[in-house]
């Protein structure tokens, strides 16, 4: 089986052209691994939501979304981020399918609550239909998606891309799973932790040491390997010799973690 990357592009990861375009060289550099890209856009849905004069409420690191957001959050992510990726890919050489988690059903959701308390349209994903994603890679092309959902209904949910990323990484089949982030890996006393197993890292979330954001990437990646995604990585982009690195499941660059020591 050829390897199979799902790139998770989350925070500032990519702040232009420039980054993507190292992107499109070290995917024309790996012909034989299949890509796949899912993003997030937070802090572009925080902007648009203030410019609507919205208010952006968190309950343990969820945004709450409401029937007056979900378009405004829909527009950004399956509109705003995902066509500019797709560009910039496809102007760099590669070609590019822009999607969602609507598009064929790839995700159905049902409303997400956290401690009980409704958060409006938001989804948890409940079923995964990667078929548009592998015939997509069977054309050469990259599938680009926005997390984005439905329900039964038909109705925009707001699903987080980490999540959306591990369900997604799961059903495809893939050899890794990449979330390319802000920082450059799980860090310990400042230091990168080059690989962890899943018991090293949830002693890690239990003594405080792993804590904040990267708990809710260490749920995603749990569900992940959980699922049988052989790796996770968690790092930064640091040129195209970082999608390198993760096909061969190096420790160059960021933090590896496996259900098993390396």
């Amino acid at each position: 089986m050829k390897p199979r990357v799902l790139i998770k592009i989350g925070g500032q990861a990519f702040e232009d052209e420039g980054g993507f375009k190292e992107l499109a060289t070290a995917i024309k550099y790996n012909p034989e691994t299949e890509i796949i890209i899912v993003h997030g856009g937070g802090a572009e849905i925080s902007q648009a939501l203030k410019d609507a004069n919205r208010e952006t409420v968190f309950i343990d690191g969820t945004r709450v979304t409401q029937a007056e957001d979900i378009k405004i959050v829909e527009n950004i992510l399956s509109g705003t981020i995902n066509q500019r990726i797709a560009f910039w890919l496809t102007k760099n050489g590669v070609p590019c399918r822009r999607m969602s988690g609507k598009t064929k059903h790839l995700f159905t959701v049902e409303p997400l609550t956290r401690k009980g308390q409704d958060l409006g349209y938001v989804g948890k994903i409940t079923q995964v239909n990667a078929g548009i994603v592998l015939d997509t890679l069977k054309d050469g092309r990259v599938p680009v998606v926005s997390p984005i959902s439905a329900n039964d209904e038909g109705e925009s949910h707001n699903v987080n891309a980490d999540s959306a990323a591990a369900a997604l990484a799961a059903d495809a089949q893939c050899t890794d799973l990449a979330f390319i982030t802000d920082v450059p890996g799980v860090l310990i006393d400042e230091q990168i932790c080059r690989s962890l197993t899943i018991y090293e890292a949830k002693t890690l979330i239990a003594e405080g040491t792993i804590s904040g954001g990267m708990v809710a990437k260490m749920e995603s990646t749990f569900e992940a390997l959980e699922k049988k995604v052989p790796r996770v990585h968690i790092t930064q982009w640091q040129g195209p010799d970082t999608l390198q690195s993760i096909i061969e499941g190096e420790c160059k660059n960021g933090t590896i973690i496996q259900t098993h020591d390396l």
